[in-house]
């Protein structure tokens, strides 16, 4: 398993997009390796609605069990975890989510900054952030909490993002570690 600079091992990954992100999920997706140890979670901006469709159809594309979050539920290894429409995604200190209905950040809820910022608090250096394709700055400053505990942060090339705003304005604030195409995404979380 890749170690960060600290040489603890990385628990969890936690990937945050918008505009243009689903996309770059149903290539990601199929190319993760069935037998991954760790935990991932995806926060997606999309609409207000009720509908849960998207862990479906999500689903399809990856043999790893994948699951919308429901409040309390358990983080556990080898499971893909989607944050639910509407709520803001936090990680408690006994590795388990909480759901916030508070005020629409970044215009978003869920917020990528708030799922990054609670999940450096809890897992610290321990983790890795990626940004993905997006049409605003969500997700900045929870990458530079993330690079502040000793995380590891990612960035979509934004070359090849449909909106390139999100990964390119993460690049530009925080000192990202690396940017990568969606396949050497792929490589780089079946490499932990």
């Amino acid at each position: 398993m890749e170690e960060n600079s600290l040489n603890l091992p990385v628990e969890i990954v936690v990937i945050g997009g918008s505009a243009g992100s689903l996309e770059v999920l149903f290539k990601l997706l199929p190319l993760l390796r069935p037998d991954l140890s760790l935990s991932i979670i995806i926060i997606l901006h999309r609409r207000n609605s009720g509908d849960s469709s998207l862990a479906e159809l999500l689903s399809t594309k990856t043999t790893l069990p994948l699951n919308e979050v429901e409040d309390k539920d358990a983080i556990l290894p080898g499971y893909i975890y989607l944050a639910p429409s509407d709520y803001h995604l936090l990680i408690e200190k006994d590795y388990t989510f909480s759901l916030d209905y508070s005020e629409k950040i970044n215009f978003s809820r869920p917020s990528i900054d708030v799922t990054f910022e609670s999940a450096a608090d809890i897992y610290g250096s321990s983790m890795a952030g990626i940004i993905l394709s997006g049409a605003n700055e969500d997700g900045t400053k929870g990458l530079k909490a993330i690079k502040n505990a000793g995380g590891i942060t990612i960035a979509q090339n934004p070359d090849t993002a449909q909106m390139p705003l999100m990964p390119q304005h993460a690049i530009s604030h925080v000192g990202i570690e690396s940017v990568l195409t969606v396949r050497e995404i792929a490589g780089f979380i079946n490499g932990l």
